[in-house]
């Protein structure tokens, strides 16, 4: 091996060194950033928790307003994501039953993984829905670092057939709370164009 090779096979790995150092910052910058939005966001949970949970007792809903999910996280490993509970509490369960009894809301539901005049949504929820905040007990996650502010939808392990070419790029790094798919439409985005985003 000639000293031209050599030198080569030295800028290439000090070039490999550089990247791998650039990434360890911006990784340590962006996990910084994560704790402190983290609880910045928690410390906004508080006064948001009990005004809720207030007016879901006004009316007459005395279960938790928490909810948690299993989703798909970082590497495809499951994480356990919060969120206030928008739905009835046996949320999953009606949506079966409705998906049974009637086959325009399964086609709706099995195309878009979502209702959109879903009867399952609580009085409060409709209200923490309208102004995204039902999804803001997720800064517990953040701070806890199975998620990140930005980076894509967390999704429902359900859904992994239905993501087909995208999931091996989705799981790449850390859902988020919001990201391109949240602030470009969100529900009035289809499901193969939020995967695309």
């Amino acid at each position: 091996m000639n000293e031209t090779n050599i030198m080569e096979m030295e800028e290439v790995e000090q070039g490999k060194m550089l990247l791998k150092m650039k990434k360890n910052i911006y990784l340590f910058t962006k996990r910084i950033i994560d704790i402190i939005g983290g609880l910045v966001g928690c410390v906004a949970l508080i006064p948001l928790t009990i005004i809720i949970k207030v007016v879901s007792i006004c009316n007459k809903d005395f279960k938790s307003i928490f909810f948690t999910q299993e989703r798909i996280g970082l590497n495809g490993k499951k994480i356990k994501i919060y969120k206030y509970r928008s739905m009835v509490p046996n949320a999953e369960q009606v949506l079966e039953e409705l998906m049974e009894s009637d086959p325009k809301i399964k086609e709706e539901y099995l195309t878009n993984k979502k209702l959109e005049n879903d009867p399952r949504i609580t009085k409060i929820g409709n209200i923490i829905r309208k102004c995204s905040i039902d999804e803001f007990p997720q800064f517990i996650n953040v701070l806890i670092g199975n998620m990140t502010i930005v980076g894509p939808r967390p999704y429902l392990p359900r859904e992994k057939v239905d993501m087909g070419k995208y999931y091996d790029y989705v799981i790449t790094c850390k859902p988020g709370i919001t990201g391109l798919w949240q602030v470009s439409g969100r529900s009035d985005v289809s499901f193969n164009h939020r995967l695309k985003l």
